[in-house]
């Protein structure tokens, strides 16, 4: 009922703009909707098969969030891998981890977040020029590790022009909830053939507010009815156990579940870069430095640290029963260390980009980037001892050279490369170092015809991994993709897109072999995965006109030997034992959204948006066949006014309730999200300024993101009211 309801709102709105009595919409109609623009993909000037979005400008302003997940989780179709407030990787169509890549200027961000989900992505969304978004296989330019979509950032911090005068932005905010503040900066200016580039941002926040517990409904009666069964298994075993040490038990507990406020999601990241160009007639060569310096707890660890804790009290009853003295002090130790453990971060990278026009005979422009990274971060228990180290030096390099038409067909052919040294050491090193290589050779072409044009493009690619211990891994992945682009009357324009995808396990898959308190499970990989395969089929219609957009997406997904953890039943190290698996998958889905000015009084105008998208994910086994973390069908609908300088808008989403979930998941209820923002602009001495205002969660209502693996230990935050600043020159 609740699915019928949302999604006859919204198709409401996508047969509205076509309804009669809009003539003067009908006269006045483009011949040709406005483009999606993806600067990284060497064909977007004549348009993609593959559904993608922009976010930038304004609209990417009052989208801004903590995190690139939070900030590209209300477009259709991509939800928020969150891990409290600090952590966020987009999720693509029920898609995420090792299948979406997360790229900063077209260069994998070469974090460690595709480890495990408590892992930040090193991108920050306020230094953002432009978010692209790929809703679909990107293995064609950007390899295996993107066979569910591409999420690139776009910072200019290696300038390709001279600015004709210094630029400028200064951008400072502060939010009640969690008393949270952040500022960032940037500058480009350059003279002559010289260009450079300046930036930086810090964010500080202390633990956030929730509206009740921390802990689910679901989960609290859960560990109730655990806590009950063991409880009778003691008063069974250990008749003459103290009645107090029972009741202690329980009031320590009790303790333990926070309510009104999440422990462990404060944070304080802070970063910046310097780049720097020579600009010639022909091209450009550049080079930045950029670093990222941070702490953030993470929330949902103290409940395992504690039963870690508990566990340890209990075998040393067992083996001292009689001694009364050290059960005391083993009580004291436990409460030194209660408190929530937290990640200390550090990255360093430089990138380097070279652009050239008329290379060779034959090409019009060719391109060469290259970043390399040095990644580490520390995970520091409450007592404050180092838990765990993690490691991850990368480079990464690639060249593209796009090529005059040949038999009608222009295009481009490349070369990526990337190397990947990863460890991890302490005690949840639930993976063995790993040297990992890859080198892909890909082409993508477009050949345009009278009434449509039609895109190919196809990539080759190795993949090897080595680790310290076992036998190394080698895989040859291919893909190859065939779509079309139709332009309709009226300003519609179809495309439908078939392609091929594969994809090589990567090492967390192949060699775990160890406890993860973040996924709350000893995880077992298999050494023997092969390469996952998946055949995709998409369509798309969108049409624009004066007053109307409309833009609607169905997909169809097959996969072949499909990678994913399943509960074993078993445990270890008082852990659920989850091991990596291969099965068939099949996904599906509908991405739709549409907008439709209601009225129009010169400079003013009252606009209204809305979207809709739902996704449904099937393993070809025998019991049950859900997948885990697949989000719920969601649904929204927005108003805007603006007035020259003036804007204002309101948007209400609902998520459904998720009870299609996998063994040992449980299921999570809906929840609404009404959200307001306000900004007023002016202009003095050259320099434009900005107030704005943003409120968040306004109902403020319990909300848990089915795509979290710590949904049911930290919700997300409660009502927040943001107040902020821009300055432009």
């Amino acid at each position: 009922m609740e699915r019928s309801r949302i999604f006859s709102a919204v198709a409401l709105m996508c047969i509205a703009p076509a309804a009669p009595g809009q003539d003067e919409a009908q006269e006045n109609r483009s011949e040709a909707i406005e483009e999606v623009v993806i600067v990284g993909h060497p064909l977007s000037a004549e348009g993609l098969a593959t559904p993608a979005d922009v976010l930038a400008g304004e609209e990417l302003e009052r989208k801004l969030a903590d995190t690139l997940g939070a900030t590209v989780a209300g477009e259709p179709g991509i939800h928020n891998g969150s891990y409290g407030i600090a952590v966020g990787r987009p999720v693509i169509h029920g898609l995420g981890g090792p299948r979406v890549r997360i790229m900063e200027d077209r260069i994998d961000t070469m974090d460690v977040s595709v480890t495990s989900g408590d892992h930040a992505v090193t991108v920050d969304p306020f230094i953002a020029e432009r978010v692209e978004l790929f809703k679909g296989s990107g293995t064609l330019l950007y390899g295996s590790g993107s066979i569910g979509g591409v999420v690139d950032t776009h910072t200019g911090r290696i300038p390709d022009a001279v600015p004709g005068e210094l630029r400028g932005r200064l951008d400072l905010r502060w939010a009640d909830n969690g008393d949270a503040g952040s500022g960032s900066f940037r500058l480009d200016g350059g003279a002559d053939n010289f260009a450079w580039h300046l930036d930086g941002f810090r964010r500080e926040a202390d633990d956030y507010e929730i509206p009740g517990y921390a802990e689910s409904a679901l989960f609290r009666a859960m560990e109730e009815e655990e806590h009950e069964h063991e409880e009778h298994e003691d008063e069974m075993g250990h008749h003459d156990d103290d009645d107090e040490h029972h009741d202690e038990e329980e009031h320590h507990e009790e303790e333990e579940e926070a309510f009104g406020v999440l422990p462990g999601s404060a944070m304080d990241m802070k970063g910046g870069a310097a780049g720097f160009s020579f600009i010639g007639e022909r091209g450009f060569i550049g080079v930045s430095v950029s670093t990222l310096n941070g702490e953030y707890g993470i929330p949902g660890h103290a409940h395992e640290h504690g039963h870690e804790h508990e566990e340890e009290e209990h075998h040393d009853e067992e083996a001292h029963h009689d001694d009364e003295e050290h059960e005391e002090e083993e009580h004291e130790d436990e409460h030194e260390d209660e408190g929530n453990p937290f990640i200390d971060l550090k990255q360093t990278r430089v990138d380097l980009e070279a652009a050239l026009m008329d290379p060779l005979p034959g090409f019009s422009d060719l391109n060469l980037r290259l970043g390399v990274n040095d990644y580490e971060h520390l995970e520091i228990e409450p007592s404050g001892e180092v838990g765990t180290a993690f490691e991850n030096e990368a480079w990464e390099a690639r060249v593209e050279l796009t090529h005059l038409p040949v038999g009608g067909w222009g295009g481009a052919v490349g070369l990526q490369l990337s190397d990947r040294s990863f460890s991890v050491v302490g005690e949840e090193a639930f993976t063995p170092p790993v040297d990992s290589r890859a080198m892909g050779v890909f082409w993508v072409g477009e050949r345009s015809f009278d009434s449509f044009a039609i895109e190919a493009g196809a990539r080759l690619e190795n993949v090897e991994h080595e680790p310290a211990t076992g036998a190394d891994a080698d895989f040859t992945t291919l893909s190859a993709s065939l779509g079309a682009i139709i332009p309709l009357e009226d300003g519609w324009t179809a495309t439908v897109l078939a392609d091929y995808s594969s994809r090589a396990p990567v090492g967390e898959e192949l060699f775990s072999d160890g406890p993860h308190l973040a996924t709350r499970s000893f995880e077992i990989g298999d050494p023997g995965l092969e390469e996952e395969q998946a055949l995709n089929f998409s369509a798309t219609l969108r049409g624009a006109g004066p007053r109307w957009s409309v833009a609607g997406t169905v997909y169809y997904t097959q996969f072949n030997d499909f990678i994913y953890q399943t509960a074993t039943g078993e445990e270890m190290d008082e852990l659920m034992v989850r091991a990596f698996a291969q099965a068939d998958a099949t996904f599906s889905g509908l991405d739709l959204e549409a907008s439709l000015v209601l009225a129009d009084w010169g400079d003013a105008r009252l606009e209204l948006r809305g979207f809709f998208d739902t996704v449904s994910a099937d393993l070809d086994v025998s019991g049950n066949d859900h997948l885990p973390l697949i989000p719920p069908d969601r649904a929204g609908i927005g108003l805007e006014y603006s007035a020259g300088a003036f804007s204002a808008s309101v948007d209400f989403s609902r998520a459904s309730e998720q009870n299609s979930v996998a063994d040992f998941e449980l299921p999570t209820d809906g929840y609404d999200d009404l959200r307001a923002y306000v900004r007023y602009g002016f202009e003095r001495g050259g320099t434009w300024t900005e107030l704005y205002l943003r409120g968040r969660n306004l109902t403020d209502d319990e909300q848990r993101h089915h795509t979290s693996i710590v949904k049911d230990l930290a919700p997300a935050p409660g009502r927040t009211i943001e107040a902020g600043l821009r300055v432009r020159i």
